[in-house]
């Protein structure tokens, strides 16, 4: 949480003329409902199989290339994700930044947004959280520092070290090279 997946995804998507899909937008589609109402509602439980349904869904449809997918803070350390992901073959990103700096930027959006972060609870509760995601963070491609920098920097690490191409759109001609 509050590592910048959504934003730094949506630069990525951009830089790269790819489409930026969130996978928490598609269980909210998929549901009819918020995240925090599918916790408040229906448990983190039913949440994580909704969120397994709906990153099996998007893994069958993700071409080769062209999108960018920001998954929930805890989808990439769920075991049957994780085997998802692997068997992809996919490049998987671990935005990372310390576990202070993520807790004021939470606490930052949930205000700005008049937001509810089902699992932000106390300090305390969001570092021992943090802790124990890490280790299934750290299964990720490659682990990239979000502390303290600009999200189009972020972004252009990213294309950078993965050796991405941005697909060139010919709008006059309506088609894609």
């Amino acid at each position: 949480m509050g590592a910048g997946k959504s934003s730094v995804g949506r630069a990525l998507g951009r830089r790269l003329n790819w489409i930026f899909e969130d996978l928490d937008d598609r269980i909210e589609q998929r549901e009819g409902r918020r995240i925090p109402e599918i916790f408040r509602d229906s448990g983190e439980s039913e949440f994580r199989r909704v969120e397994h349904e709906a990153l099996r869904d998007l893994l069958s449809e993700v071409p080769a290339s062209g999108r960018v997918v920001a998954l929930g803070g805890g989808a990439f350390v769920e075991s049957r994700n994780a085997r998802l992901l692997t068997l992809s073959a996919l490049p998987t990103i671990f935005l990372d930044a310390p576990v202070e700096e993520l807790w004021e930027r939470c606490l930052k959006q949930a205000e700005q947004a008049s937001a509810d972060r089902p699992l932000l609870g106390s300090r305390t509760q969001f570092r021992t959280l943090y802790q124990a995601r890490r280790k299934g963070y750290a299964k990720a491609s490659m682990m990239i520092s979000t502390s303290h920098r600009e999200i189009e920097n972020i972004a252009a690490e990213i294309v950078e070290t993965l050796g991405l191409n941005p697909i060139a759109i010919r709008i006059e001609e309506g088609e894609v090279e």
